[in-house]
């Protein structure tokens, strides 16, 4: 991988990180578009890339961060949040083999379209889970439907906020609680695949320092720029025009990619 492909590939992770566009499709893509082959030792680039824009929302949100130590319930929420991915994540490791394929990308990707299209319409309720035992049932579901995004193509954020909107909360209230709970996720995630690459494997694939530092910083630099307007953009509530792009994009990506 060159620098310059680095680079471009750091600015692509910074650029689709904070939408609902599946910020893992678009690096796919741009490497199969750069014929870069993909190995294990992109896979540490990947991390790389999805580590600088992780350090990015850190910062932005550092101040809300920080208020949930002194909100004993709100925290909870969080980590209850959190719960149902790690079953997932470990149930649904076939699943997500056979979903890499390219041929399934631009499939996933109108799906990640059709999912934003339906929050507007779906509300099963009118306004968030009150109480204890209320809230408690709106995070475990939201939580849940992560694990929809361990699909290449799914976005994250997409499933999340769909989900909340869909119980009711207000958009702000989703992107925001959508956002706090990707650190954990990301920072999880990239764990759990550093460890399975340099414990697991019986050889630990070779790292290219420069190219993952390139990659690092181009992400965390785009991504610390778009990261305020990308929450700001989402708050306003309408999701429509990112279902669009997903719903082209994956049919782009069916006709170029499934011959």
């Amino acid at each position: 991988m060159s620098p310059i492909e680095s680079l471009l590939l750091g600015i692509v992770q910074g650029l689709t990180e904070f939408f609902p566009v599946s910020s893992s499709a678009h690096l796919k893509i741009a490497k199969f578009l750069m014929h870069l082959d993909i190995k294990e030792d992109q896979v540490l680039f990947d991390l790389s890339c999805h580590s600088g824009t992780l350090i990015a929302l850190l910062f932005f949100l550092r101040k809300k961060i920080a208020g949930l130590f002194q909100k004993r319930e709100d925290f909870l929420f969080l980590a209850m949040a959190l719960l149902p991915l790690v079953p997932a994540y470990f149930l649904l490791k076939s699943l997500r083999e056979l979903a890499s394929s390219f041929s399934l990308l631009g499939f996933f990707l109108m799906g990640t379209g059709a999912l934003l299209f339906a929050s507007d319409r779906m509300r099963f309720k009118s306004s968030p889970g009150n109480g204890w035992k209320g809230r408690s049932h709106d995070v475990l579901w939201i939580g849940a439907s992560q694990g929809f995004a361990l699909i290449p193509g799914i976005s994250r954020s997409a499933s999340t906020i769909s989900c909340a909107q869909s119980l009711g909360w207000s958009a702000a209230e989703a992107v925001q609680f959508s956002f706090l709970l990707a650190i954990p996720t990301i920072l999880g995630g990239n764990i759990l695949e550093l460890v399975h690459l340099l414990m697991l494997s019986k050889d630990p694939p070779p790292l290219s320092f420069s190219s993952c530092l390139i990659g690092f910083l181009s992400s965390l630099g785009v991504g610390a720029l778009m990261v305020k307007p990308a929450i700001r953009r989402l708050s306003k509530g309408n999701l429509r025009p990112f279902g669009w792009y997903c719903l082209i994009l994956g049919g782009v990506t069916i006709l170029y990619f499934v011959q």
